[in-house]
């Protein structure tokens, strides 16, 4: 939920816009002036959490559970029942993959431990399936200033409830009736449903646009293949229900301000990108301030003094604009550098899997960025953000655009064209071939099944219920099943269903 607040007192909002233009201003002088990291691969990772307890539930525990880790890499998050993992930057070469991956077995390992003091389970995935409107109010916040905060600024900036309104797309071959779910709640706690698997790139200003274009385009073919969030409150909805939960979570505008086309603060975008600048101009010209607070530090008089600001304001203001893929400015060792963040992911269902998800995003960014005819310059960006949409609700089912080849199912996308570039991608990023293949093989083995986190879920759920079992039993049952299938860290694909 963006940087840590450590003060609850706003500023005057006519001072924090000259203070934020200030920011923008130091901004565009370290671009011209070069003033970043030097051009180094390095990634990062977080991993989000759901606590259930013995019976499956969520379990509001996440404190009590921090107090008996002595992981450093383990966090608070929004929900009671939430946890993050954030794993330290890494490069790619080499056998770096298989680390991470045993890094975020070792930490999910660890969460495990500590919560099984206090009888609970940590499970990585896109919404935890025996969630209840009970645990969606606000009181379900952790207790933490930063998010009492963001959470009154956000209802107040609502000015009434928050509409959950999210109905599931046509099947084809499905005589059953669309599901629907319509809820309103008093606080942003839904938000915290939404349980995510976030990878950082480190770039420069001058690689910064092609990476987020890049990012663009395949974050339909993301979202498809690693759907993991089919239910919300009982209801089977998108294959990627976390897309519109989040988006309607946290989204202040009352309808007279969407229907004036308003940009809504989870936002795909609307235009490829020529600099990095852009973006967060964009942020300070479309989004008014959630947590106006102004710092004591003078951007531009800390670059004149040869240091590298801060630039606290328009941090905290970028990281209360929800991009799919964001720009992140940052200062690590008195050295500002530039990331992206792809937000796209859900959590889960296993380490192997996660680490799949990360491998193929950043070995297909890497070959596209390379590429003579990157996909930007010959599919328009609404047809990037229809994909999104498309895999979102469909996931494998969904059939996507993709510039020389047109409107194809997600499976031939992949196999056909996709999945050689990822290969090449890591390859020319000089990964282990070994390694490459390790993880593009879970790729390619769900494209083949057609078995993702989602399609699992669905089909055990739908085997459950026709033995009888009513839906809220048979999530609980099925999640049962999935937490051991996760703790194996056998890949989805391999599931069995009953």
């Amino acid at each position: 939920m963006g940087r840590v607040v450590s003060r609850t007192v706003l500023s005057d909002r006519e001072q924090y816009r000259t203070k934020v233009r200030r920011c923008l201003e130091a901004l565009r002088r370290m671009v011209a002036e070069g003033r970043f990291a030097a051009d180094e691969l390095r990634t990062g990772v977080e991993l989000e959490l759901a606590l259930v307890d013995a019976g499956m539930e969520p379990a509001m525990l996440n404190h009590a559970v921090l107090d008996r880790s002595a992981s450093e890499l383990l966090t608070t998050e929004l929900g009671r029942w939430n946890l993050e993992i954030n794993l330290p930057p890494r490069t790619l070469p080499g056998m770096a993959a298989c680390r991470l991956e045993d890094d975020v077995v070792s930490s999910i390992g660890c969460a495990r431990r500590s919560a099984a003091v206090v009888g609970a389970t940590p499970v990585t995935i896109g919404i935890l399936p025996t969630l209840g409107a009970e645990h969606l109010d606000s009181d379900q916040l952790t207790d933490d200033p930063r998010y009492d905060l963001l959470n009154r600024q956000m209802v107040d900036a609502r000015g009434e409830p928050f509409r959950l309104d999210i109905t599931a797309p046509r099947r084809a071959g499905s005589g059953a009736c669309d599901e629907r779910l319509v809820l309103d709640v008093d606080s942003i706690a839904p938000e915290a449903a939404c349980t995510s698997l976030q990878l950082h790139l480190q770039l420069t200003p001058e690689t910064f646009p092609a990476h987020w274009n890049a990012a663009q385009a395949v974050a339909g073919v993301q979202v498809a293949l690693a759907a993991n969030s089919p239910f919300l409150l009982g209801h089977r909805l998108w294959a990627e229900t976390r897309v519109p939960l989040f988006e309607q979570a946290v989204d202040v505008r009352p309808v007279e301000l969407r229907n004036q086309g308003v940009r809504p603060r989870v936002w795909f975008g609307d235009r490829w990108a020529s600099s990095v600048t852009d973006l967060f101009e964009e942020n300070v010209r479309y989004f008014p301030a959630l947590l106006p607070m102004v710092d004591d530090e003078d951007p531009v008089d800390s670059l004149d003094e040869g240091h590298a600001p801060q630039l606290h304001e328009l941090r905290l203001h970028s990281g209360t604009v929800w991009r799919w893929n964001r720009p992140v400015y940052d200062v690590a060792d008195g050295v500002a550098h530039l990331r992206l963040e792809n937000r796209v992911l859900p959590a889960g269902p296993t380490a192997i899997d996660a680490v799949a998800n990360a491998m193929f995003f950043y070995g297909l960014v890497k070959a596209l960025v390379d590429s003579e005819h990157p996909p930007w310059r010959s599919m328009t960006f609404d047809a990037a953000h229809d994909n999104f949409v498309a895999g979102a609700q469909h996931g494998m089912d969904a059939e996507l655009f993709w510039p020389g080849v047109g409107t194809v199912g997600v499976d031939r996308l992949v196999l056909d064209r996709l999945l050689p570039l990822a290969r090449q991608g890591l390859l020319s990023w000089d990964v282990e071939p070994s390694v490459a293949e390790r993880y593009l093989a879970v790729i390619e083995a769900r494209c083949r099944t057609g078995c993702t986190g989602a399609s699992w879920q669905t089909q055990m759920v739908a085997a459950l219920e026709k033995n009888g079992c009513p839906r809220p039993v048979a999530m609980r049952r099925m999640l049962e099943r999935y937490v051991t299938h996760m703790s194996a860290n056998i890949p989805v694909h391999a599931w069995p269903v009953m």
